[in-house]
């Protein structure tokens, strides 16, 4: 006997009900009435025979088994979405490609790449790949990736999803920077990560892959971090900060070398060597194009 289907959009909307609390909430995302999306859902309680909903005067509410249901819908959501994206690269082969970076490497590596690409596209007689290059922090690029909204994330972040494919490209090394006018500044002794954790830093935003990636190695090794010293949008205006003495940070070696070999900055030795992967995200089988430029970024 075949079981009983419900469609996708009812789908998302279980989905998006779980997450927002709310049928209005959940009918806006997917573009339906409240009233359709009301509709949908008690269609899908008489096709399983189970109670999805809890209605009262003051709204609905998802049953237990509303809540396993919406997990389970989850994964076909994505699914249906993975698959989408692929049938769309397949049908448009030659399309731009889309990646978001995190900032470091987008200042850092990746306009590096693209010539290496363009370089090897001309040796094997293909035409250039059109590439448009987003600059973002981790978090957001590989958001980005799993709506669908871009092709390829390439991200400094040790957060990496699991419900994507990810390709680790090279590791990183973070290095503790401070002004020349800092105390650590002439120090020999290197600072141990619970003193680097009792320090107040310059750290970028929510979703950097820097901050993350320093926060992981803090907690593996049982510390946690003080409030920073301040929070700002971008690399540059942490070194910036950082070189009119407002606090130490740490950030990666890329993106200071300049600073240090110009005296601008002052590198203080750690305890211990922190690094992070460089990582390439996508969903499902990579485009040619990315596939390409992946090639070239994993040759170094």
């Amino acid at each position: 006997m075949r079981p009983a289907e419900v469609d996708l959009t009812t789908l998302r909307i279980l989905t998006a009900l779980e997450r927002t609390g709310s049928i209005t909430a959940a009918a806006d995302e997917v573009g339906l009435t409240q009233q359709a999306a009301s509709r949908r859902l008690a269609a899908a309680e008489r096709t399983w025979g189970v109670a999805l909903l809890r209605r009262g005067p003051r709204g609905s509410a998802l049953t237990e088994q509303g809540r396993q249901a919406a997990d389970l819908a989850e994964d076909v959501v994505r699914a249906a979405d993975r698959l989408t994206r692929a049938v769309d690269a397949l049908a448009r082969p030659h399309a731009t490609l889309r990646v978001a970076a995190s900032l470091t490497i987008a200042e850092h590596l990746l306009p590096a790449w693209v010539l290496r690409l363009r370089a090897a596209e001309a040796a094997d007689g293909r035409p250039p790949s059109a590439v448009e290059i987003t600059a973002v922090n981790s978090a957001t690029a590989i958001a980005r990736v799993r709506e669908g909204a871009c092709d390829l994330a390439l991200v400094e972040t040790s957060d990496l999803p699991e419900d994507l494919a990810v390709r680790t490209l090279w590791q990183d090394e973070l290095v503790l920077v401070v002004g020349a006018a800092h105390p650590w500044a002439s120090t020999t002794r290197p600072v141990r990560l619970e003193d680097l954790a009792a320090t107040p830093l310059v750290v970028r935003e929510a979703g950097s892959g820097t901050r993350r990636s320093l926060q992981d190695a803090l907690a593996r090794a049982g510390h946690e971090p003080v409030a920073p010293a301040a929070e700002l949008a971008t690399t540059a205006a942490v070194r910036a900060a950082v070189q009119a003495g407002l606090a130490p940070a740490v950030l990666s070696h890329l993106a200071v070398d300049d600073d240090l070999r110009l005296g601008r900055l002052v590198r203080v030795p750690l305890a211990r060597r922190l690094t992070r992967p460089l990582s390439a995200v996508h969903a499902g089988n990579p485009s040619a194009g990315a596939r390409h430029l992946l090639n070239v970024a994993g040759a170094g």
